[in-house]
């Protein structure tokens, strides 16, 4: 389960962060999550709830946000949002098409207590 070396780097990045801001306790930490990153929700879910112990991220709330799969084709210039992992442009059937979100797992913030 990748999960858990994903938490891992998680907390230890929010342990850099913390230390860079002076904090000395996290309260919520919020991911962003591609629908087609790889990462299972649910088990990362558990593995944050697992691993945050006696962590900076001892007591912080997990939020995670679901990205949909979004394309932009370069044919078209439309941009998409994808029901499935179908890389196709749904307007023009083109190809050449560049992912632009859903596929990353990005950690857009952090709440820290000094």
């Amino acid at each position: 389960m990748h999960e858990y070396s994903i938490v891992q780097a998680l907390i230890d990045q929010c342990e850099t962060l913390a230390v860079t801001n002076k904090a000395t306790l996290i309260t919520k930490v919020v991911v962003k999550i591609g629908q087609y990153s790889g990462v299972e929700p649910h088990l990362l879910e558990t593995a944050f709830e697992t691993f945050k112990e006696k962590t900076i991220c001892e007591n912080a709330e997990f939020i995670m946000n679901i990205q949909p799969l979004v394309i932009v084709c370069s044919d078209c210039q439309t941009t998409s949002v994808l029901d499935q992992p179908h890389y196709v442009c749904p307007v023009c059937q083109s190809l050449d098409i560049r992912v632009i979100e859903g596929e990353d797992m990005i950690l857009m913030s952090l709440e820290m207590e000094e």
